[in-house]
């Protein structure tokens, strides 16, 4: 593992529940907020024990992948944690987005 993904997974873990990022925030936060791909490259291949469901896009969408997991398991588990949504279905970064 590279030393960015194992920071990107130290960032991800720190996303407490009841909260998401969007995927350029963790880019921020590893030290490049251009990096916002690898963020997701870096998801896709994570361990079991990183919550990339706390990871959305900037507009507060789920991602595409977890689709292939069943119809809005992300938002499903984004739920159950107590994240808020609009009514178009995307993350409300206003009431549930993480502030480090």
């Amino acid at each position: 593992m590279s030393g960015l993904y194992a920071r990107i997974y130290e960032i991800v873990r720190s996303i407490p529940p009841g909260k998401a990022a969007t995927y350029g925030q963790i880019a921020l936060l590893a030290g490049n907020p251009r990096l916002s791909r690898v963020v997701g490259y870096a998801l896709h291949k994570a361990p079991p024990d990183v919550p990339c469901h706390r990871v959305v896009d900037r507009l507060g969408r789920t991602a595409p992948v977890f689709r292939q997991y069943g119809d809005d398991l992300q938002k499903r588990m984004l739920l159950e944690e107590g994240v808020f949504f609009t009514p178009d279905g995307r993350v409300d970064l206003a009431r549930s987005g993480w502030i480090v």
